[in-house]
Parts: structure tokens; C-alpha cells; sequence
């Protein structure tokens, strides 16, 4: 398997303008009867700030007696983020942690030198049904917190602040915008908000981080006279205030911070800034030198190549 990141999203072939630097236009994957889209990393762009992976599960319905069955596995070097729109999700590690997140709340999980879970559908979703949607995220964690102990927290929806921003509605899921601050600790500078905009509502995206990028989870919008639909990743131009006018009603994701000074590598689900780091994590999965996931006795084995 290739050191470089899997090019699943590519780069729009319109030119961007204005404040748009690079426009990624993630594809649709299936993946266990779940469309997933992936817009980091991407052909043109592997991070942004810290965030080195952004997916958008769903929406998808679920069917009565199935739901999402993603098996144990590893990670190393980085912080997860599952953030939901509709449906939920238990997630198990192997630090002991059982626990349901369900819309608007946040599951931050350290994993550090190492750490397993898994993510399944919850038993009321499988028996009755309904709807699964949201986004997980990594943040590769800077070389001095690589090494660190794993970890996971939640928080529950009132933990985060919300902003009136001229109208916009805005939820910081974690770090620092328009003077507000998320609890949910954090190894770098960031920023990760949740943003709605009624049609007709314009809001300016100031350069308060170095790199920034808009993902359009719903609606569309437009910067510099330029529309953009759902699905898209608008990568902003540094040091320029991107503002955003919603042409319909649009939820959107602000991602970004401070860019790291040297490389990331990315192999399956090992982040690290040494690729002989995430050779020893192969070999440790392969080997069942990674603790134990609870209650779980599956697991996905290590990719070949």
C-alpha cells in the first residue's frame, strides 16, 4: 500500500477564484451498504491545518436488523472526531469505553502510541430502524503528543458553545472561532465549527487560522460570486476573508489551524511523522500486540502490501 494518500477526492477542474484556493470534489464510495465520501486526503491536498482525514457517512437509511458494523482496528498518532447529524453510533475501545454518541455531541478519541475500537449501530437502530449521517475527522497530533497515552472523551451537546453570528448559526465543535472557545481539549491550535446559514445570509470567515476550508455538507452557497453545491471541500486562500453568501438554506463545516513545520504520513489508519513509526504499528496489529477492544471478538486484519 502506497505511503501517499489514497487520491479518492480530486481537485475541481474549474479554475478556483477569489478566496477559494483549491476546490476537492470528494467521490462517493459504498462501503458496507454506507455512501461514504472522502475529501482529505486528497490528490492535491493532504491537510489542512491538522485534519488530515475528513469523511461524510450517509445520510443512509438504515433497514430494519442492519445497521453500521465496523470491526475493531488500530490507530496511532492522531485524535478521531465523530460528530453525527442524524442517527447514532456505540463505540467501543480498548481503554473500556462503551458509549453511545448521538447528534450534536462529540466523541474525541486520543489514540497516541495506540488504541483500538470499533463503531456499531445501537440496538434500537437496528430494530426499528432509521437514519445514519455525519462526519469523522482526524487530527494528526504534533510530534511531541505522537508518543502520548490514549485517550477518550465525550461531550454532550450543551457542552459546546453556539454563536449568533449576524444570524448564522454556528456550533464550535472544538477550538477557537469569532472570539469563542470549545471545551473539547485539544493538542494543537484549531478549529472545527458547525455552521447554518438560511438562504439569503451572508457570513465573512476571517484568516483567524492559518488554513482553513469550507466542507458543504447541505445547500449551496457562493464566495466571490462563484456557487459551489453540497459535497465540497473549498480549501481558503491564507490570510484572505472568505464571505460566504448562502444561495439556499446550508450547513456547512469550517475545519483548520495551524499548519504543521514538518510531514505526515499516512498508511491505513496510522498517522505519524516516521514511517518507520507506522511500521512497528503494522507489525504490533499483526502480531495482537494492541489491548483488546470491550466486549468485541472480531477485528479487521492488517491491509496486505
Amino acid at each position: 500500500m502506497s505511503w501517499q494518500p489514497c487520491p479518492d477526492a480530486q481537485s475541481n477542474a474549474a479554475a478556483p477564484t477569489g478566496a477559494v484556493d483549491v476546490v476537492i470534489l470528494p467521490r462517493a464510495h459504498d462501503v458496507g451498504g454506507f455512501d461514504v465520501r472522502r475529501a482529505l486526503p486528497s490528490a492535491r491536498r493532504r491537510m489542512v491545518g491538522p485534519f488530515i482525514f475528513l469523511d461524510q457517512m450517509g445520510p443512509t437509511e438504515l433497514l430494519v436488523g442492519h445497521g453500521l458494523d465496523v470491526r475493531p482496528h488500530p490507530h496511532i498518532g492522531l485524535a478521531t472526531i465523530t460528530y453525527l447529524f442524524d442517527g447514532a453510533i456505540t463505540h467501543r475501545d480498548s481503554l473500556g469505553t462503551e458509549i453511545v454518541i448521538r447528534p450534536g455531541e462529540v466523541n474525541w478519541m486520543t489514540a497516541g502510541r495506540g488504541i483500538a475500537h470499533s463503531e456499531r449501530s445501537p440496538a434500537d437502530q437496528r430494530t426499528g430502524g432509521g437514519r445514519l449521517f455525519g462526519m469523522q475527522s482526524w487530527v494528526a497530533l504534533p510530534t511531541a503528543a505522537e508518543e502520548t497515552d490514549a485517550s477518550f472523551v465525550h461531550y454532550g451537546t450543551a457542552a459546546l458553545p453556539e454563536i449568533d453570528a449576524d444570524g448564522a448559526k454556528v456550533r464550535l465543535v472544538a477550538g477557537s472561532f469569532l472570539g469563542a472557545a470549545s471545551p473539547v481539549a485539544t493538542a494543537s491550535e484549531l478549529v472545527y465549527a458547525d455552521i447554518a446559514l438560511a438562504a439569503g445570509q451572508r457570513l465573512p470567515i476571517a484568516p483567524e487560522h492559518e488554513e482553513r476550508a469550507l466542507y458543504i455538507v447541505s445547500g449551496r452557497i457562493a464566495i466571490a460570486g462563484e456557487g459551489y453545491d453540497a459535497g465540497a471541500l473549498l480549501v481558503l486562500r491564507p490570510g484572505e476573508t472568505a464571505v460566504v453568501a448562502a444561495e439556499a438554506d446550508a450547513r456547512l463545516l469550517l475545519v483548520g489551524g495551524t499548519a504543521f513545520p514538518e510531514p505526515r504520513y499516512i498508511w491505513w489508519n496510522f498517522v505519524s511523522s516516521s514511517k518507520e513509526r507506522i511500521e512497528q504499528a503494522k507489525a504490533d496489529w499483526q502480531a495482537g500486540r494492541f489491548d483488546r477492544v470491550l466486549d468485541e471478538t472480531e477485528f479487521i486484519p492488517l491491509p496486505d502490501g
